[in-house]
Parts: C-alpha cells; structure tokens; sequence
C-alpha cells in the first residue's frame, strides 16, 4: 500500500519530527550517482554539517 510520499518526502517529514528540529536538519547531507552497470556512488556533501572522521583532522587531499 502506498502513502503518496516519496522517499525524500518520508525523509525529510522524519527528520524533522524531532523535537526542536528546524529545516537545516533536514537538509541533503550526500549525493547519490548511478554509474554504467551496477556501480553506485556515494559522496558525503561539502556543505554537509555532520561529516564522518575526525572533526580535529585536515581532510586528505585527494
């Protein structure tokens, strides 16, 4: 059965049912690319406000 929400939808809606939630909260924090084949890639955002790792290190760069 269906609900009429998408995924993004459901998302956001449980992200911000939190108590004192505000709409940052629910803001995109990765980004999701389907490559040739079966490849999927995901990236952690730049503009992310939680980042996996050590938040006293400098980021590697690439």
């Amino acid at each position: 059965m269906s609900d009429g929400m998408t995924d993004e939808e459901k998302r956001r809606d449980q992200l911000l049912a939190a108590p004192d939630a505000v709409e940052e909260d629910a803001a995109p924090r990765i980004d999701v690319t389907q490559r040739e084949g079966n490849v999927t890639r995901i990236d952690i955002r730049d503009d992310a406000p939680v980042r996996p790792g050590n938040p006293e290190e400098q980021p590697a760069d690439d």
